[in-house]
């Protein structure tokens, strides 16, 4: 097999424009899981996953679970080759706002090297590049240089139970492998690519204040009854100091792992541009927990942010309702040594404890993921990084980020293999906004990536 990729390399600039266009029809699939009333496009999505895996090359089973199917596939035919696990996921967020987008958001656009679309960079684009790099090796070459296997989920972005699930029951047997790949994360910025340490995990809690029997007119009754909107608020207001930005839950910071002094240093060499982040979001300034820099806080200390409010009227023009229902949607990101169940318990005990008591206040746990710290070290991770610097001219960062992958400390507590966090996204890919995109360039360069790291794992284990 050719040592430095050049065939396979040569094969994917023939036939990069073809998989761009698979990738569009996979981004026009509207696979939300959060919302039943997509239901049927999700599985409509898993067969069309199903179906390109297996026209590159696999052997492919839809895993049926409770909720959405699991897509299974793998090629083994390298004997005595290491054997690398890719992940990834085919559902996707919600598009609202929907009138903020530019295009339509199941319709994918190119704005010259950018593909705009909801998925496009999570995770339809990324990893769809996995499949792609195994494809290309296998009709340039006939074979693999190692074995591959996958396993890709629908429900990432409602928790995971399914593929939690099916890990702990498989328990490395027909998952075994040397290694986990995933790309669902970003590179520090254009042209550094960047291997992630480090995920928050996710405590996702709602609350729903109720009060009168029905919405009540607010010239009625304003004054007379608690407003459950207002109360809502109240307690919104208390989960943070405004002054030190600090969480004010009794507890919340008990378990939280410090940040190393290397890692504030590491941070610290980066070249990050904290006016340019700003201008990028359009605020004035940043702010955030006291003592810590931007980067520290949002890759390593924990968060409570309210992601939605609902209550009351919410059409055009103006109704005059104190309403009898409101609630919010509140997640809090946590780093290593908190327990999402744990930071829930502290979570309801404080809103029941400051709620007023002339409401109904219900707390859900919607859903949570663990913090995680993964080792970076071994061959693989090495084959992995002298790949990332051989496509992208430059040597990988080791970066955490703010962002929570559910399943990615299951794999790292069932598998006990190295978890290679390898993305090819940009901070500035919008997700779970309108107007997501996923650089072209990068699509194709993450293919390329992919290739490169497959040969060189197959090589240092022939060494």
């Amino acid at each position: 097999m050719s040592r430095d990729s050049k065939d396979v390399l040569a094969r994917i600039d023939r036939d990069k424009e073809g998989y761009l266009e698979e990738l569009k029809d996979f981004v026009r699939i509207p696979s939300v899981s959060t919302d039943p009333r997509y239901r049927d496009d999700v599985l409509r999505c898993s067969e069309f996953l199903a179906a390109n895996m297996e026209a590159a090359g696999l052997e492919v089973e839809s895993v049926e679970t409770d909720r959405n199917p699991l897509i299974y596939a793998e090629w083994t035919g390298a004997e005595g080759k290491p054997t690398l696990l890719f992940y990834g996921h085919y559902d996707v967020q919600p598009v609202d706002p929907i009138e903020e987008w530019r295009h339509e958001p199941f319709e994918p656009t190119e704005e010259g090297d950018l593909l705009v679309g909801r998925g496009t960079t999570d995770d339809k684009g990324q990893a769809f590049t996995h499949v792609k790099a195994v494809q290309a090796t296998l009709e340039e070459r006939g074979e693999l240089p190692v074995n591959v296997k996958f396993l890709l989920e629908g429900e990432e972005e409602v928790g995971g139970e399914s593929i939690e699930r099916f890990v702990r029951e498989d328990a490395g047997h027909r998952l075994g492998s040397d290694a986990v790949i995933i790309s669902d994360t970003s590179m520090f910025a254009p042209g550094q690519p960047s291997l992630l340490y480090g995920l928050k995990g996710l405590a996702y809690m709602e609350v729903v204040v109720t009060g009168p029997n029905r919405d009540l007119h607010s010239g009625s009754f304003g004054g007379a009854v608690r407003n459950p909107a207002n109360a809502l608020c109240e307690i919104m207001s208390r989960l943070i100091d405004p002054a030190t930005g600090k969480v004010l839950i009794p507890g919340f910071y008990d378990d939280v792992r410090p940040l190393e002094d290397w890692e504030r240093q590491e941070f610290a060499k980066l070249p990050f541009d904290e006016e340019a982040y700003a201008a990028d979001l359009g605020v004035e300034r940043l702010s955030g927990e006291e003592g810590y820099t931007t980067l520290e806080r949002t890759w390593a200390r924990p968060t409570c942010d309210v992601n939605g409010l609902y209550g009351g009227y919410q059409g055009d023009g103006a109704k005059t309702v104190l309403p009898a229902r409101a609630g919010a949607k509140v997640s809090m990101r946590l780093v290593p040594k908190q327990d999402p169940q744990k930071v829930g318990r502290l979570f309801r005990e404080y809103v029941e404890q400051i709620a007023p008591e002339d409401v109904r206040v219900e707390i859900r746990e919607l859903h949570g993921a663990q913090p995680v710290l993964i080792d970076v070290k071994g061959e693989i991770a090495e084959a992995a990084m002298a790949a990332q610097e051989e496509i992208w001219g430059a040597h990988p960062v080791l970066v955490r980020e703010g962002g929570s992958i559910p399943i990615v400390a299951t794999f790292a507590e069932v598998l006990e293999v190295p978890i290679l966090l390898v993305g090819f996204g940009l901070p500035d890919d919008r997700l779970h906004s309108p107007n997501e995109k996923f650089n072209i360039s990068h699509f194709y360069n993450g293919i390329r990536t992919i290739v490169r790291i497959l040969d060189r794992v197959g090589e240092s284990a022939a060494s």
